[in-house]
């Protein structure tokens, strides 16, 4: 009895040990707080069918994005992709708030080095992508674009639910390919994650961030709670892995909007969880190590290496760049 007590006390010191020197070895995200709008939409004719307050072919000068997603092309060349639609003004002011958000904005930089492309309205608006005309047979919804590169084709996973693909070969033309899975209780804004070949999706629903996971981008598993929400909806989840442990970025929407400024319906309360485990980010702050500041941001590093996280609609309309560093907690 004796022996199996010490054993049971050496495991049980181990495994305590072994969680205060991955506590001590953890990284937090830290921004500058620096934003620079480094794209401002052109404006534009709308390319959809008409909505109750938007017309199709009519001229709109202000256009408002959303959830995006950088990647880089073979050209070297930095492209942006992602939700946009004219800004609408109703009365009450949220009843258009995402109003014709139909097809994808996609702009492009001239630049091959990231760090060049950090400068006041450097990107240039291309033609929007993946409108409806474009998709016939999908709803006409074009949401919160991913992009990976997979068998030498660019693989875009866009929602809402349900999520469906599109593929390119140069990241100006895309190809449907239909949908790939849906979820009862609704599914959007997705995010990839490869890792040790597989491909691990994030997406939202109701009061929780869920994952589904896939060898090939087609068959995909049955999704699992990775984290749930009971105080807030989430948006715009974003899994990464560094430093041999795993980070959800999280954007939180906790209601309270005046419904004055447009602005204000795009929260800038991004959270910030840390797990070994990526199938398991807790409840609500239980595991938050960080609150930052940005609406759908996306993380990632340029050539040099240098961390950044990206914002739409604040600071400012268009998309923003902050650096980002990882400082030891």
């Amino acid at each position: 009895m004796k022996t199996r007590t010490f054993q049971f006390l050496a495991v049980s010191f181990l495994l305590f040990q072994t969680g205060l020197m991955a506590q001590e070895n953890l990284l937090v995200p830290q921004q500058a707080n620096e934003y620079v709008r480094i794209y401002k939409p052109d404006g534009d004719y709308f390319f959809a069918p008409d909505t109750p307050n938007l017309k199709e072919g009519k001229w709109y000068d202000e256009w408002v994005p959303n959830d995006h997603t950088f990647v880089k092309g073979d050209d070297g060349k930095w492209h942006i992709f992602g939700i946009t639609h004219p800004l609408v003004e109703t009365t009450p002011l949220n009843n258009g708030i995402h109003e014709g958000e139909h097809g994808s904005f996609h702009a492009v930089s001239e630049a091959t080095d990231f760090k060049e492309t950090v400068k006041e309205h450097h990107y240039n608006d291309l033609p929007k992508i993946l409108t409806p005309k474009d998709r016939p047979g999908e709803i006409a919804a074009n949401h919160a674009p991913y992009i990976v590169r997979k068998d030498g084709l660019f693989q875009m996973v866009y929602g809402h639910s349900p999520m469906r693909l599109a593929v390119s070969d140069n990241l100006y033309d895309w190809e449907p390919k239909g949908e790939l899975f849906s979820d009862p209780d609704g599914a959007r804004d997705p995010n990839l994650l490869l890792y040790k070949g597989t491909y691990y999706l994030t997406y939202c629903s109701i009061k929780s961030v869920r994952m589904v996971t896939s060898k090939d981008l087609i068959n995909w598993s049955k999704p699992k709670i990775i984290l749930k929400t009971n105080k807030f909806d989430p948006e715009s989840p974003s899994l990464l892995f560094h430093n041999n442990t795993f980070y959800l970025f999280v954007c939180a929407w906790e209601g309270g909007w005046d419904g004055k400024d447009i602005q204000g319906a795009y929260t800038h309360k991004a959270y910030v969880y840390n797990s070994n485990d990526l199938n398991d980010f807790g409840s609500d702050q239980e595991k938050e190590i960080a609150v930052l500041n940005a609406h759908a941001p996306e993380i990632f590093q340029g050539e040099d290496n240098q961390w950044y996280i990206s914002s739409v609609e604040w600071p400012y309309r268009g998309v923003s760049i902050d650096k980002l560093e990882w400082i030891k907690k």
